[in-house]
């Protein structure tokens, strides 16, 4: 039971590494400039040490010290916890564009006419040579952590599993399997809370006073401490590995019990290897399902790792928001599903027609739940020169043609003509008038937001959508479409398991795990990464490379 116990908090701490980067993905886009292609792929790429490692591992099943590898594998999955945490640690304090001179810097991004536009402004002055070096270190460090966070993962859950179903009575190994589910099902919801956490927090509290960070949750700019949760994380992970490295090679079991069945993974590396796996894929049952897994697992990898990110755009939340919302509503809601799923299985003891009837059914009323989602969500802002443009656009009759501005500042403003522009300076904005902590109040004077004639004022940060109401819809649909598709989850597996030979049954099982991490788990995130991308209206540049995308245009967004 002590062991089940650690194997628990091993696999809640190990899933909360590995789920907290797609907490703070859309973070770390912003904080590194990275596209949605490159963060999918980053989310994706444990899959890929993972994927390697586990067919040797399934090999040595019974011959090594299980729970000492198991410690040795979480050692690893801590290492790299740690390690995606260290860009933080090797790179500058965090840069953006502001109105205020401030100890970093004494640019503005004010109109100054007649001001030489060899201007000194934030964006061109950090392109150096180490700037694009630090680009590079930074994505080889995190590249490695996931390479590492694959490779540790692989002996936990299968060594865990197995070591388990040897030494528990046959009565209890059923409950404590349960247990284990139960925790790698309550885990990416925790890893969203903890998300939701740590992105309140400024990403340079260590760097810079509280008293001196000029930003707020809500603004364009601004970056959470992202890098905090993976140091929570690869603790909580390095404290469950200890107590593996005593626990004996064997235990005694529970109870006696009269047939001993093991559940060690067979090896994969048989002399009828070919002929077995020949023999499932031709099977018409087993290769439907394994496919139909593939396409609903690979929609839930893209979900899960920018479904944030969507949240955030469509409706203007902080990312703290977006993850409570992910973490608290839409994870349990999946969990529901799967218990109730289960739960009708036992109840109504279906045959293997109705186990395939309820799961058409439960997709089918998830298609007709998820339509209208395609219509929920607010239109693109109107960005003065992005995706906006009229008479008093900048350039145009040249009003802020005597500011020469640097292209590529970026600190968002909403104009009382209710357009948004990128920067004060693109609004042709002169004055700005300061709070009493030294925070932007308004800017006034900007030549290019017409206001009777007169030029207009403007607030800072991005205009409200204003279509706020169409939130609470998303999400409820949203979280219900997802209970009924996750209803699916154990019929569909118990189609597998009896649809196929008794003695095939956990090679049968190995090969659906691992179709579904080549098919559906590692494509996922980088295809809805790549879709997403293609739906960007203005990239920043740095250092003449694109970088993270500023706007979207939020109805392909969605549709896509």
């Amino acid at each position: 039971q002590f062991f089940v116990l650690c194997h628990g908090l091993l696999q809640l701490s190990q899933l909360l590494v590995s789920g907290y980067l797609k907490s703070s993905i859309s973070t770390i886009e912003r904080r590194y400039g990275l596209s949605s292609q490159t963060s999918g792929l980053l989310a994706s790429f444990n899959e890929v040490g993972n994927t390697l490692l586990i067919v040797f591992i399934s090999y040595f099943g019974s011959r090594v010290h299980r729970p000492r590898l198991i410690g040795c594998g979480a050692i690893l999955v801590s290492l790299a916890g740690f390690l995606m945490s260290l860009p933080h640690f090797i790179t500058g304090p965090y840069e953006y564009d502001r109105s205020v001179a401030s100890t970093f810097s004494n640019t503005t991004d004010l109109c100054q006419p007649g001001a030489p536009s060899t201007q000194a402004n934030l964006s061109d002055a950090s392109c150096t040579p180490h700037a694009s070096r630090e680009n590079h270190e930074v994505l080889l460090v995190m590249f490695l952590a996931q390479a590492l966070l694959g490779i540790g993962g692989v002996p936990i859950q299968p060594f865990g599993i197995s070591y388990i179903d040897d030494f528990a009575s046959e009565r209890n190994s059923p409950l404590y399997l349960g247990i284990l589910f139960s925790v790698t099902v309550i885990g990416p919801g925790v890893a969203f809370m903890l998300g939701s956490a740590m992105l309140r927090f400024y990403v340079d509290i260590d760097k810079v006073g509280a008293a001196k960070v000029q930003l707020t949750t809500k603004d364009p700019r601004w970056v959470g401490a992202w890098w905090l949760g993976f140091l929570v994380a690869a603790s909580l992970v390095a404290l469950s590995a200890l107590p593996y490295f005593f626990f004996p090679r064997e235990m005694p079991r529970e109870v006696r019990a009269s047939a001993h069945t093991q559940l060690t993974e067979v090896p994969l590396v048989l002399p009828g290897f070919p002929v077995v796996l020949l023999r499932n894929l031709r099977h018409p049952v087993y290769l439907l399902v394994v496919l139909a897994q593939v396409n609903i697992s690979a929609m839930v990898a893209g979900l899960a790792t920018f479904m944030g990110k969507f949240l955030e755009r469509q409706f203007s939340l902080t990312a703290s928001l977006a993850n409570m919302i992910i973490g608290a509503v839409n994870i349990p809601g999946a969990m529901v599903g799967i218990v109730v799923g289960g739960a009708i299985l036992k109840r109504f003891q279906m045959s293997l027609r109705q186990c395939s009837a309820m799961c058409v059914l439960g997709m089918l009323l998830c298609l007709l739940l998820a339509f209208p989602l395609l219509f929920l969500g607010c239109p693109t802002q109107r960005v003065a020169g992005v995706t906006h443009w009229h008479r008093y656009q900048p350039g145009w009759h040249g009003c802020n043609q005597q500011c020469r501005c640097p292209e590529k500042a970026f600190n968002p403003i909403c104009g009382s003509d209710g357009v948004e522009y990128t920067s004060p300076c693109s609004a042709g904005c002169r004055n700005v008038s300061l709070g009493a902590d030294n925070s932007v109040l308004n800017y006034t004077s900007c030549s290019c937001i017409p206001a009777r004639g007169l030029p207009g004022s403007a607030t800072p940060g991005t205009c409200s959508p204003g279509c706020s109401r169409l939130f609470l819809p998303f999400v409820v649909l949203s979280c219900l479409a997802g209970i009924l598709a996750s209803t699916s989850h154990t019929p569909s597996f118990m189609l597998i398991l009896r649809s196929i030979q008794p003695e095939d049954k956990s090679f049968a099982v190995g090969i659906q795990f691992m179709l579904l991490r080549v098919l559906a788990w590692m494509p996922g995130p980088v295809l809805y990464g790549s879709a997403i991308d293609t739906t960007c209206v203005l990239w920043e540049r740095r250092c003449d490379r694109r970088a993270a995308c500023r706007y979207y245009d939020n109805t392909l967004f969605r549709q896509r």
